[in-house]
């Protein structure tokens, strides 16, 4: 077997809207650098995502320098959105959080409306160090994350998708399948293992930068969502359901918390320190 190797590197600018394809990047202790800085949420301050709105999967949110995006999805001409200026901030809750973000200007609150048919607000993290911590259960006190819904990095891996597709392969809805990667929406995904390997991982690095493996992650009805066409289907979880269950939770992948900082790359070897 080749010894793992990063194969692919995804960012999401704008938490639940498309994933951005990249060569490689920074790694701070909240997450990857551009990675869910900014969020959708609704009048009441609840965080908008796949879960209630399936068509955020049809908007990307192309990064620009100085950590601005530039919103696009189709049948709509594109808006560029800069970071807000240092201000007033919103409390917001994302799942159990409540946190304090900026909200972006208007124009992009009716855009994102427009599209989705709903009312919504764009914000935005200005402050990923000191405004949410990971949950002490799985951190050390005071490790930050951004808008992710709970850890800073999601590793999946090839072989586990490879051994995930033959199982519904041979199930009751293998028409479904094969699902590529972008249904579990990761950071970096790892070639070169065995399936489901990082079940029994504790520690890794890749290239320099190292990392703890502290949670397996618990899917949800996003995972069931075509990323190109926002349809839903009933794979991945039914197969999750029958072969990958913990007490409630269904199992694919792995959340990371950085131990260093440093820039990750594709191509970088992948070692299991523990």
């Amino acid at each position: 077997m080749p010894s793992p190797e990063l194969s692919a590197v995804h960012i999401h600018p704008v938490k639940s809207l498309a994933a951005c394809t990249v060569a490689e990047a920074a790694v701070e202790p909240w997450g990857l650098d551009g990675d869910r800085r900014w969020m959708l949420v609704d009048t009441a301050g609840r965080v908008v995502t796949q879960r209630q709105q399936p068509r955020m999967a049809l908007i990307s949110a192309a990064p620009v320098p100085g950590g601005g995006i530039v919103l696009a999805a189709p049948g709509s001409a594109a808006l560029a959105v800069e970071v807000p200026e240092p201000g007033e901030t919103i409390r917001v809750l994302l799942h159990r959080s409540r946190l304090d973000v900026v909200e972006a200007v208007r124009s992009a609150h009716a855009w994102l409306g427009a599209f989705l048919g709903a009312e919504v607000r764009l914000v935005h993290l200005d402050a990923p160090d000191r405004r949410r911590v990971i949950d002490p259960a799985y951190a050390r006190p005071g490790e930050p994350v951004s808008l992710a819904d709970g850890f800073p990095l999601l590793l999946t891996t090839l072989a586990s998708l490879d051994a995930l597709n033959s199982l519904i392969a041979d199930g009751d809805h293998a028409d479904e399948g094969p699902l590529p990667m972008d249904r579990f929406r990761p950071n970096a995904v790892v070639a070169g293992t065995a399936a489901w390997a990082e079940d029994d991982w504790n520690r890794l690095a890749i290239g320099d930068v190292t990392f703890r493996v502290v949670k397996p992650s618990a899917r949800c009805v996003i995972t069931t969502t075509d990323q190109h066409t926002a349809r839903r289907g009933t794979e991945p979880l039914r197969t999750l359901a029958r072969h990958r269950r913990s007490g409630k939770e269904l199992l694919f992948g792995q959340n990371l918390i950085p131990e260093t900082a440093g820039v990750i790359r594709v191509g970088d070897p992948v070692r299991i320190l523990g």
